[in-house]
């Protein structure tokens, strides 16, 4: 199923998305959505036997302000170089093990919401990610049980300020700006989508920068939630972005990165859209 999170009279609310509809959870006779609920086989059930009812109200698609999914996540636990056609761009070895980063919760952003050009910086590039969001708490999880504790996935746009990152010589300042990571536009729960075949894909002003599909993982979604279990409690509401195609900005000759005034779209299957415009700050 496909949940939006969005507001309505300034207040924000869960609602299914139907083709061109929203139909929203705030009239359903059972408990609030949560992360924790959407990783549950029993409440996905009961939201697909009030779909079959009239008894939520809905409004058109196009009319909803959608809001990230998470907005406020416990962590940003991120996969670095999880595709092969990434590593070959880089001219890298195939990592052996998953290689993990971080981001800064703070960086969430809406769809349609702004990325914010920070002064100083002068490289910003973009990385369309498909991400998992936890819904059980996970320890030592298996790969064959990791389906268990998954919520859902989304979209994130991994923004990246690529000279703070190289300045640094690690990840985190680069890419834990205010607005560094749009997020959207729906969550898909993993019994609607194999997340280990989907096609990805990132756009600026309307033009292809990254094409590619997460068959191309060199860890797939269940690797990575078990291997991270086995670093770090995963806990309900914990956004795992699984890494980034090939196609990058700052890795093209020349390279070619974003710009005040840029649309960026970035694509993944069967979760939609995710677009957020550059502006200064």
């Amino acid at each position: 199923m496909r949940f939006v999170r969005y507001a309505t009279d300034g207040n924000p609310v869960w609602g299914v998305a139907i083709d061109n509809n929203v139909y929203s959870l705030a009239d359903a006779p059972f408990d609030d959505l949560t992360y924790e609920n959407l990783a549950t086989p029993g409440y996905r059930e009961k939201v697909r036997q009030i779909l079959g009812t009239n008894m939520l109200s809905a409004e058109p698609r196009n009319e909803i302000q959608e809001l990230a999914p998470v907005p406020n996540p416990g962590k940003i636990a991120c996969v670095g170089l999880n595709y092969h056609d990434h590593a070959e761009e880089q001219d890298e070895d195939i990592p052996e093990k998953p290689m993990l980063f971080t981001k800064s919760p703070t960086s969430v952003t809406n769809p349609d919401g702004a990325i914010i050009y920070p002064d100083g910086i002068d490289k910003l590039d973009y990385e369309v990610e498909l991400a998992i969001v936890v819904g059980r708490t996970a320890k030592n999880v298996d790969a064959a049980d990791a389906a268990e504790y998954i919520a859902g996935y989304t979209i994130v746009n991994d923004v990246s300020a690529r000279d703070a990152q190289f300045e640094d010589g690690q990840f985190f300042r680069g890419k834990s700006y205010d607005t560094f990571s749009p997020m959207g536009p729906e969550l898909v729960t993993d019994d609607g989508i194999d997340p280990n075949s989907l096609d990805v894909e990132l756009r600026v002003n309307g033009v292809v920068k990254q094409t590619s599909n997460t068959e191309e993982f060199i860890f797939n979604v269940y690797e990575v939630i078990a291997y991270l279990s086995k670093v770090m409690t995963l806990r309900p509401g914990d956004v795992i972005p699984t890494g980034t195609p090939g196609g990058v900005g700052i890795f093209r000759d020349p390279p070619e990165l974003l710009e005040p005034g840029d649309d960026v779209e970035a694509v993944v299957e069967d979760i939609g859209t995710l677009r957020n415009t550059v502006v200064t700050e």
